[in-house]
């Protein structure tokens, strides 16, 4: 399906769901249709960022396949926004790696393989396979120097192509014109965010994998965002150790970065891990036709890099840490350099339309 027909059959949908309106108190998706009588090219990208793939509708929907109608919200709003994902991103040739899953993995690929290969080329063998003790041991396998150049120059890379897409986002919802809002509204889209108060269907929990309701999909998916935010939290409060206080790593098991780690390791690897066999035994018929590739592919790469990261702090005092630690970092580069590119970019246009939702 092309650009332009994808769009003209989500105003289709769209147009007969709003004359409908039999799904109107399942989530905000509905109450934002019903403020609109036609459905332009930045509607669409809006409410399909707004829509939390629940599928609640689908399945209460009177005029779902195979009625002539083929309403499938969930399907079409979910290629609507990968298609927005691929159009806001930047640059554009790496934004089609958003249509490939193909593409994503051979560009996290090359990211790992250029970590390890560097890794390689400014460590000897004998300290990348010696077992290292004491302060500052993971700086004796990678510089300090190097650690921290390539993982600031790739966080930033990510931030500006995430800030590029964000601002196209809302120039687009707002059909060019300057929309104004206020911290109140900021504030309950975050809380609205961090809560995934959306994902409960209308209710009693989002119909997945099958056609009945259940929070098992909300608790994983908890788990993986709350997990994310903890790791996050351990990296800040490394960097205030080490730069703020002169203590180098590896920090006692008992510290407040090795807590939050570990916690948050353990919930992405419960959480990434639930939602894929979720998603493995999930109905296809509501499904994008690309998203469950690129759901699959995130979900692994954030799996695969908590668990690395788990293991070099599980083997730290063996010699087997140096060849860990220079995996984990190559997986955490390649999360990063697909970041803008991939399915974490949600996190960015979701809060967004929130924060669109809670403004109207």
């Amino acid at each position: 399906m092309s650009d332009l027909e994808l769009f003209q059959e989500a105003n289709r949908q769209l147009t007969i769901c709003n004359s409908c309106r039999y799904c109107e108190g399942y989530c905000p998706v509905f109450h934002a249709i019903e403020t609109r009588r036609d459905f332009a090219r930045g509607d669409v990208q809006y409410l399909a960022n707004l829509c939390h793939d629940c599928r609640a509708c689908f399945y209460a929907c009177m005029y779902a396949p195979p009625h002539e109608f083929a309403i499938n919200i969930p399907k079409i709003l979910a290629d609507a926004r990968i298609e927005s994902y691929r159009q806001w991103s930047w640059p554009n040739f790496l934004a089609r790696a958003l249509k490939s899953r193909f593409m994503e993995a051979a560009l996290a690929l090359v990211a790992w393989a250029v970590v390890v290969l560097l890794s390689l080329a400014v460590t000897s063998k004998a300290r990348m396979f010696t077992r290292h003790l004491g302060s500052g041991e993971f700086y004796q396998v990678i510089p300090y120097v190097a650690m921290v150049i390539g993982g600031m120059v790739l966080f930033f890379y990510g931030i500006c192509v995430w800030i590029i897409g964000g601002i196209r986002f809302w120039s687009e919802a707002n059909n060019n014109v300057p929309e104004l809002t206020s911290l109140k509204t900021i504030a309950g889209a975050m809380a609205d965010a961090l809560s995934l108060g959306y994902l409960k269907g209308g209710g009693p929990g989002c119909y997945y994998p099958k056609e009945r309701p259940s929070s098992v999909r909300r608790i994983y998916h908890s788990l993986t965002a709350w997990g994310f935010l903890s790791a996050l939290v351990s990296t800040s409060l490394a960097a205030v150790y080490q730069d703020g206080f002169h203590w180098l790593p590896p920090f006692p098991l008992t510290s407040a970065p090795v807590v939050f780690g570990t916690a948050g390791g353990v919930a992405m690897i419960i959480g990434t891990l639930g939602l894929i066999w979720f998603k493995l035994k999930s109905d296809n018929v509501p499904a994008g036709t690309l998203a469950p590739g690129m759901d699959y592919m995130f979900l692994v790469m954030l799996c695969l890099t908590s668990l690395s990261g788990l293991s070099t702090l599980v083997f730290r005092a063996t010699s087997a840490m140096g060849s860990i630690l220079v995996m984990h970092l190559g997986l955490v580069a390649a999360l990063f350099i697909t970041a803008p590119y991939g399915k974490f970019v949600h996190l960015v246009y979701r809060f967004l339309a929130l924060v669109k939702y809670r403004t109207e």
